[in-house]
């Protein structure tokens, strides 16, 4: 069913559909006709606009929005610095550990006592937020919800929100979003936002992208449809509040890093009506249409990919979103978990709910992760891989009840100080427990011919006296009945 039974009613009404441009009003009349900024707003609105790409971006990249609100953004006291923050990239001079060694983390914890903003602990990252490049990966754990006369917003990067526990109710300058397991959502650069949590303590992981914005990925040959189809990304439609006398508001800036705060005699969410092209999201996983091989071979896993952020090199991406659901497997002669590899881009693994297909053992639990950063080996544990090797290759769903996903990308991921130590949740025996215990398999055995690599001839190798004759260039060694060339 191609989506998920919430134990949570919505309660919200969405515009439909990834990259559309939209246009909401909370009272008719609002928004202003066949013009952005007439002199005198309707209702005596202030028009301020809202740029997440340059002026000048081209037209099929640029997002902006216009914004009718009751009072601008701008209206607010200095920004001051707070307290010191858990998700500074380089928090007290300490600094990224990029290491090749695959990593993987128990479930992190509930935090009862934490508010949205003071729950975020970077845990990985790689990149500059000051140059706007690269991405930050973050776990958050909160257990109340912020106050009532809060905003919160990230002027570092959009903010791909992956719930695992617990439901958000968040209030956007833009309209609310209700967003439960299963469910994601984007927050992007600038958006100011409040996060109430009308079930409790509330847990998962955030793709904060310091570079660019998140797109559909191209489908080429797969053609129009499959993958996250547009129509089922949704952006709020605008709702707004009005200040009462004497309150005061606080605005709290993630900016490099650092938590600012600056104050302001009337509330951040008095968007009256909107239209334009950057707003947040959300998304149901159980939409997504997943493809896959329906003869042999395990593909590549970008056909899970939901959402990506390009680098300038084509086909490579700073951020790829990927999901791995429920879904068929049908292929003839062939292992089917994701083979053993070696990878270029850097693999941060979460699971939302559910039991992973290509992990036995309960070591990749709901609420941890893992990371197998550029060119770190890995694959199948040795139970898996034993599994799979022996099993019966019928038609089989895998993944049922469960949902993991991966943020990939191109850059080599470091590991702040918390991810790789304080947070004491790193599991030091995974390695020893998914790949040392693979057994050897190969024998050489009486009867195997091994074919030379050498240029005079002597093709004398193998187990007891097997050896292959070659007999000059251009020559052949029989092997199981099949003539193999050899070349000087």
């Amino acid at each position: 069913m191609p989506v998920t039974k919430f134990s949570t009613p919505e309660k919200y009404k969405y515009q439909n559909g990834f990259g559309s441009y939209h246009e909401t009003e909370a009272i008719l009349g609002a928004l202003p006709i066949g013009s952005n900024s007439p002199q005198k707003p309707a209702y005596g609105l202030y028009t301020e606009k809202l740029s997440g790409t340059a002026f000048t971006s081209p037209r099929h990249e640029n997002q902006q929005s216009w914004l009718y609100r009751i009072l601008p953004a701008a209206s607010h006291t200095p920004f001051v610095a707070r307290e010191a923050t858990t998700y500074n990239t380089n928090p007290e001079g300490e600094k990224l550990h990029q290491i090749p060694n695959q990593l993987r983390w128990d479930p992190f914890d509930l935090d009862l006592e934490s508010d949205w903003v003071h729950s975020l602990q970077l845990v990985a990252g790689a990149g500059d937020p000051t140059m706007k490049s690269g991405l930050g990966i973050l776990i958050f754990a909160a257990g109340k919800s912020m106050k009532p006369e809060e905003a919160f917003y990230s002027a570092d990067g959009d903010m791909l929100i992956v719930l695992q526990h617990g439901v958000l109710d968040i209030q956007t300058e833009l309209g609310w979003i209700l967003v439960r397991p299963n469910e994601i959502c984007v927050i992007p650069r600038g958006v100011r936002y409040r996060v109430e949590l009308p079930e409790g303590p509330v847990r998962g992981y955030i793709l904060e992208l310091y570079e660019g914005h998140f797109k559909l990925p191209e489908l080429g040959p797969i053609g129009s449809n499959c993958l996250a189809n547009a129509r089922d990304f949704q952006a709020p439609v605008a709702a707004f509040d009005e200040s009462p006398e004497g309150e005061v508001y606080t605005i709290l800036s993630k900016f490099n890093g650092h938590l600012f705060t600056a104050t302001q005699t009337h509330t951040p969410f008095d968007i009256v009506a909107w239209h334009g092209l950057y707003y947040p999201y959300k998304y149901d996983l159980g939409r997504f249409n997943t493809i896959g091989s329906i003869s042999f071979d395990h593909p590549d896993p970008s056909i899970f990919t939901v959402l990506s952020a390009p680098s300038p090199t084509v086909g490579t991406a700073i951020a790829d979103f990927v999901i791995f659901p429920p879904r068929w497997l049908v292929g003839e002669d062939t292992f089917r978990p994701p083979w053993y590899h070696r990878n270029t881009m850097s693999e941060f693994m979460g699971l939302i709910h559910g039991d992973y297909d290509a992990k036995t053992g309960g070591g990749f639990k709901p609420a941890g992760a893992s990371l197998h950063n550029i060119m770190s080996a890995h694959g199948p544990d040795a139970g898996t891989h034993a599994k799979a090797s022996g099993a019966a290759l019928q038609p089989v769903k895998v993944g049922e009840g469960s949902m993991a996903f991966m943020f990939e990308s191109c850059l080599m991921v470091g590991v702040t100080e918390w991810g790789l130590k304080r947070c004491q949740k790193v599991q030091e025996d995974y390695n020893a427990e998914s790949w040392v215990p693979l057994p050897k398999h190969f024998v050489m055995r009486e009867g195997m011919q091994k074919v030379s690599n050498r240029v005079d001839g002597d093709a004398t190798r193998g187990a007891g006296d097997i050896g292959a004759s070659v007999n000059g260039k251009g020559a052949t060694a029989e092997m199981d009945g099949k003539s193999l060339p050899h070349y000087t």
